[in-house]
């Protein structure tokens, strides 16, 4: 597999070792996907989880504790008044910089893929549940024959961990617009493999991408 550091995404100090590994898997965006989750340090490994919208990991992931309101009452991110604290919307659908754990993580040019990118991805690789090292999870191989490989994390909601080893749930950075208390993401698990939505304040993983240097 041809893997590269993404050279565009480098941090602040440029130190080659704060680079982070990208895979080019040859899509119709020339998109570059990260080889492991924000938190992780091998392909295997889950990392952490984040609320949509949040950029630290944290201890309960439910409502009491998300950012940006409750499931009635949001504050930010919101195109329908009957979800907005006192009627607010701001049609905001993509996370800004400041909200993205990818780009708050990993530094500007990373940022957490949108709901139309999982969809290349999905549509452009073949993609196979397998276990790699000895992890569950869904591998995916590009239309240039190189290979990604995303571990079935589970996702956090309240203070549990559920469903590790057997799904895999991934955030996008669009607000699923018909119920803006929740956002899309990806979801795989031997049996399915696709997009679905997930209220906000739940703890998902995070996998990163940036785009091609010119």
């Amino acid at each position: 597999m041809a893997m590269a550091l993404c050279v565009s995404c480098k941090k602040d100090n440029d130190n080659p070792s704060d680079n982070h590994v990208y895979v080019d898997l040859g899509l119709p965006s020339g998109l570059l996907w990260a080889t492991c989750n924000v938190g992780a340090d091998s392909p295997e490994d889950y990392g952490d989880y984040f609320a949509w919208g949040e950029t630290q990991p944290k201890n309960v992931y439910d409502w009491s504790t998300y950012t940006c309101g409750d499931s009635d009452d949001l504050t930010k991110y919101c195109n329908d008044s009957d979800y907005g604290c006192n009627g607010y919307t701001d049609n905001l659908t993509i996370l800004q910089a400041g909200d993205d754990a990818a780009t708050a993580k990993w530094d500007s040019g990373w940022r957490t893929p949108t709901h139309e990118e999982w969809n290349e991805l999905f549509s452009h690789c073949t993609s196979v549940w397998t276990t790699q090292n000895g992890v569950n999870g869904q591998h995916f191989t590009g239309p240039n024959g190189n290979t990604l490989f995303l571990p079935a994390a589970g996702c956090r909601w309240g203070g549990n961990l559920t469903d590790a080893d057997g799904l895999g749930y991934y955030w996008s950075s669009s607000l699923f617009t018909d119920h803006p208390d929740s956002a899309w993401g990806s979801l795989f698990s031997s049996d399915i493999s696709g997009m679905g939505s997930n209220y906000r304040d739940r703890g998902l993983s995070v996998r990163a991408v940036c785009s091609p240097q010119n």
